[in-house]
This record gives C-alpha cells, structure tokens and sequence, in this order.
C-alpha cells in the first residue's frame, strides 16, 4: 500500500519528468543547434586569435600588445556566440544583462584597486612606455622588465630578485627607461699637477676597448669641477642592466690601474696643521 506522502512525492517527479520529456521534445532541435553554434563560436575564436597574434607577429608588433588584443578578440567573439547561442533556446539575455550590470557595480566598488590595476595595464599595453626587455626605474626600484600582465609588471634585477609593481603605481608616475642599458657616473679627482688631457684621452681608450660598454651612445669623459682636492673628472658611460655593478667595479678598478701605470695622481684630501710654539 502506497502512503498519502509516497504517493504526493511520486507525482512530483512524474510532474518533473513530463516537464523535462516536453522541453527536450519542443526544444531538441533549439538545444542541439545552440550547441552546435557555440561550438562553431569557439572554434572561430580560437582560428581568429590565433590569425591575429601571427599577424602581430608579421608586423613585429611587441608580444605583449599582441597577446592583449588576440585574447580580447577572442573573448568578444565567445561573448557574441554565447548571446546568440541563449538566443537559439528563447532565453532572453536582457534581463541577464541587468544582473551582470548590478553585480559588475557592486564588485567594482568592492575591488577599486584591482580595477585601478587593471585599467593601469591596458594603458601600458596600448601606450607602450616600455616593453619586455626594457630597463627602467620607478618609484627607487629598477630592474629588465620580464613580464607585463594586466595587474602587475615583473622586473629583475642583478641579484636575480623578482620585483612585482602593481600597474597604479606606474601609469601617472615619474618613469626612466634605460631600455636594455643603464648608464654609470662616476667621479674622481687628480691632482693639479697632472694633464687632464691625458687622463681623459687614456679613459676614452680604455672604454672603448671594454666589450661590456656600449658603444651605441658615446661614453663621456670630461672636467666636471674644480675644487680644493683637484681637477674632478667626470666619466659616463652604460652597461647592460643585468650585470651593471659587476661592470661598474671591473671598469673602476681598470681606470685606476691604467691611470697608476701612466703616473698620474689621482688626488686626496690633504690636511695641514700648523703647531706655534708660544
């Protein structure tokens, strides 16, 4: 015997059942179809962003802005699929539309500065200020920039750290790009005894002889001052990034023995103290 309960369960699910057995007669052929032009959808992004990153490639268009507009072409194309796909099926993707809307609204308060990040990224991508391979400073830390996402740019420095600088604190600030090169001043001073044009002329040798300097911007060697120690000379020149300090101290210690070898004196402070007798 079948009780009140049982029974009142048992024509729920006969009620589901018929429900779904007449969606599935009435709308197989809508089902079917949606499915088929989503998957077609995929297929086409894919194809699409796939042509559009071998074009940027062609035109030797920086990969991160390729990347950026391959997979944003991409995702607009799955959007619009989608939209037709509900469409296929009668669901109306106004309503929906409103939803998102409110619940885009709402999210966007709560993460402002993930946003801000991201909003920050796209203008690096589409600006270009630097790209991977770039050397540049901001807000005191440097380093090769490795990777640009849309939150955050990775760069890495000598001592081989990883130094990630969400996007805000980028867009709006201060920023030097050394691209692959950074550039080393140095200072020292010779006695007024000695002819600066000879330390000068033996400097300007000695860097351009150096395989680690760049010659792509001509090193710099001149008077920078006069002052009570000496004659200041002043010595610019750039190195690749990743090795600036290694370079910096080998060429420093380079001048200084080249410079001894010739006999000229760099100069030091000298102090003079005179004793009276009273």
């Amino acid at each position: 015997m079948i009780t009140p309960g049982l029974d009142q369960e048992l024509q729920q699910l006969q009620g589901v059942y018929q429900l779904i057995t007449e969606f599935l007669v009435n709308y197989s052929f809508q089902l079917i179809g949606a499915a088929l032009v989503f998957l077609l959808g995929l297929w086409v992004a894919s194809k699409v962003s796939r042509l559009v990153a071998k074009q940027c490639e062609k035109h030797q268009i920086d990969i991160t802005l390729s990347n950026f507009v391959s997979n944003l072409i991409r995702i607009l194309i799955i959007v619009m699929v989608a939209i037709i796909a509900l469409g296929k099926i009668g669901i109306s993707v106004t309503p929906m539309v409103a939803a998102i809307g409110a619940a885009s609204l709402g999210a966007g308060l709560a993460l402002q500065g993930m946003l801000s990040n991201y909003a920050a990224g796209v203008t690096i991508i589409v600006t270009r200020p630097f790209v991977v391979g770039n050397t540049i400073e901001i807000k005191g830390e440097s380093g090769v920039v490795t990777r640009i996402n849309l939150g955050m740019t990775i760069l890495t420095n000598e001592e081989g750290e990883q130094i990630s600088i969400p996007n805000k604190h980028i867009v709006g600030e201060i920023l030097h790009n050394s691209f692959s090169n950074k550039l080393v001043e140095t200072q020292f001073n010779l006695s007024y005894n000695n002819n600066p044009e000879a330390a000068i002329s033996l400097i300007a040798e000695l860097l351009s002889q150096n395989p680690n300097v760049s010659q792509d911007t001509t090193p710099n060697i001149g008077i920078n001052g006069f002052n009570a120690i000496g004659i200041e000379v002043g010595v610019r020149y750039w190195v690749p990034t990743q090795n600036y300090f290694q370079h910096k101290y080998k060429i420093n210690l380079a001048i200084y023995n080249a410079l001894k070898q010739a006999g000229i004196e760099m100069a030091c402070p000298v102090r003079e103290i005179h004793l009276q007798e009273k």
